[in-house]
């Protein structure tokens, strides 16, 4: 189940609780105060982890922006309408 965290504007306090996605947001705080709590968003930090994903896989390695200017075209470019080189 996931965990929320709710927040009371009246009396400040702050506060975990686990619920189900199909339940209804709290409204009421413990504090008396009806209708003041709001649910607070919580960033989330993704990380990638291991092979498998694109990132990972394809990054280019830091050497390989250098190698790839001074590479020369390949062959068979000048041919009219090869999408190697862009038309001029």
């Amino acid at each position: 189940m996931p965990t929320y965290v709710y927040e009371c504007k009246t009396c400040d306090r702050t506060f975990e609780v686990e619920q189900r996605i199909t339940e209804s947001a709290l409204t009421d705080c413990d504090c008396g105060a009806a209708g003041q709590l709001r649910r607070v968003i919580q960033p989330v930090a993704v990380q990638f982890v291991g092979s498998g994903f694109h990132i990972n896989d394809y990054r280019p390695s830091s050497g390989s922006s250098e190698s790839a200017k001074s590479k020369p075209d390949a062959p068979g470019c000048d041919a009219p309408g090869c999408a190697c080189k862009p038309s001029e």
